[in-house]
């Protein structure tokens, strides 16, 4: 049409928006997880929706202009139908994936926002450095169980996640919902009201609704986004003498959405797990739970305890990391984004979400995650020695990392202090039974002692016994 400045205008736009997807995609180079370190930054999320709107803007108008200036002056009336419906044909090309586009960025920041703190709570926040220098990061892990037939909420589910920021390598620290006596810490308004060495006169998991029946009172931060959970967190941190950095709470009632958005998640079953009101079951064998029976799976304690609910919690955590991939998160985006907002509480900065992300992609992929249960027969819950539990945690945490020391010499070629049989994981060998010791196979294990049972270790999957951390690889069928 000789428009030859236009039309050149268009041209430039049009490759160098080529371009920036090809740049984009060079840059990228199919990394996902890269992908969801910038999805989950607000001002990447609220760049990307201003782009596309302004490109399908831009774009549409090109496309009715070039219509206007093209179109035959004496065009008969089904030409110039024909021509219109080609032109909103081709508008809606542009417009349906701008619009899911700015969508999708609108969801990540609104589920962003609404979940994770805006700040850093003081700290200041190094990209490079996130961690601050410190060598693993603490998170404690709340299952809240809240129903309608009875007021308040129960932390039956907690377990502390001490995560080595260098290896990806976890030790989690399951702690039973039934330990009595819980010591505050000193100085707080619980302490006061509830002194030692008795303690707490509740459970536990009542010390969040404790909290929260009076928050101005008991609260160790009344301004903090959830001064209940803020609380539990440093009660725990006390307990267990490590350092809670942050939390993160799901609703066990919600937490059977979050499964049905990534489509279930496959468990193998050894031994059949009743729940239900109904007389369900969850067979043995291998299947693929929905949310429901995922959320029984951990919550059943049919012909079990707690203590091996709590191993089948400590396996869900881990099949879910397995499980769920960046494919199978952004393939079902929308309702992930939404039961999240509906089930999740947490007080990680929105700043540090992409390095958790680094983080999350390091422990599913390299890290070693290993179970310590401070339950029965190593921990007397009606009685805690809570130097002796500070002990064990420290020694776990310390195991954990004396095991990446030696594998990291190992694989260097320093392997002088290990012995030639060593493990590749840097275990040594149990050492050969000597024939004088046939009087030990007469002694009970811990196990016995403690049930009074023949057999000499739990047959529930799970259920964890002894002082030292034991992998979720050996513990999880």
């Amino acid at each position: 049409m000789r428009r030859r400045i236009a039309g050149w205008t268009v041209l430039i736009l049009y490759l160098a928006l080529v371009a920036a997807g090809v740049a984009a995609f060079v840059l990228l180079q199919g990394d996902i997880t890269r992908s969801a370190q910038l999805a989950v930054q607000g001002r990447w999320l609220l760049t990307a929706a201003a782009a596309a709107f302004a490109v399908a803007v831009l774009w549409m108008t090109v496309i009715v202009h070039s219509w206007v200036i093209t179109r035959p002056p004496d065009a008969r009336w089904f030409a110039r139908f024909g021509g219109a419906a080609v032109v909103l044909v081709l508008c809606a090309v542009i417009a349906l994936p701008a619009g899911a586009v700015m969508r999708t960025a609108h969801t990540a920041h609104d589920t962003v926002s609404s979940v994770f703190e805006p700040g850093t709570d003081g700290e200041e926040h190094d990209a490079a450095d996130p961690w601050n220098g410190a060598d693993r990061v603490n998170v404690l892990l709340i299952g809240a169980d809240a129903a309608e037939e009875r007021p308040g909420t129960r932390t039956d589910s907690m377990m502390a996640a001490s995560i080595d920021v260098e290896h990806g390598d976890v030790v989690l620290i399951g702690l039973p919902r039934n330990l009595e006596n819980v010591p505050f810490p000193e100085g707080s308004a619980l302490a006061e009201a509830y002194p030692e060495p008795f303690g707490f006169d509740q459970l536990l998991n009542d010390v969040y609704q404790t909290v929260a029946d009076d928050t101005e009172q008991f609260a160790l931060d009344p301004e903090a986004s959830n001064p209940s959970a803020d609380t539990l967190k440093k009660v725990i941190g006390n307990v267990t003498d490590l350092e809670m950095d942050y939390y993160a709470m799901v609703d066990m009632q919600g937490f059977k959405d979050l499964i049905d958005a990534i489509g279930g998640i496959e468990v193998h079953i050894d031994e059949p797990i009743p729940y239900g009101q109904e007389g369900k079951v969850l067979e043995a064998g291998d299947h693929v739970l929905d949310g429901n029976e995922a959320l029984w799976y951990g919550r059943s304690r049919t012909n079990s305890d707690d203590y091996t609910r709590m191993g089948r919690q400590g396996c869900l955590i881990k099949y879910v990391a397995e499980q769920a991939e960046p494919t199978r998160v952004l393939s079902s985006f929308q309702e992930l984004s939404g039961a999240t907002k509906r089930t999740l509480q947490s007080d990680l900065p929105q700043e540090k979400l992409p390095a958790f992300i680094d983080l999350a992609e390091m422990v599913t992929k390299k890290g070693d995650m290993r179970t310590l249960q401070l339950s029965p027969p190593q921990v007397e819950t009606a009685d805690p020695d809570w130097d002796e539990i500070r002990t064990l945690v420290s020694e776990a945490v310390r195991e954990q990392e004396d095991r990446q020391e030696e594998q990291e010499s190992s694989a260097s070629g320093n392997d002088e202090d290990l012995s030639p049989e060593a493990t590749p994981n840097g275990e040594e060998p149990s050492p050969p039974q000597e024939e004088d010791e046939e009087s030990e196979e007469d002694e009970d294990t811990e196990w016995q002692e403690y049930t009074g049972l023949d057999d000499p270790s739990p047959t529930t999957p799970g259920r964890q016994v002894g002082d030292e951390p034991t992998s979720l690889e050996n513990l999880c069928p």
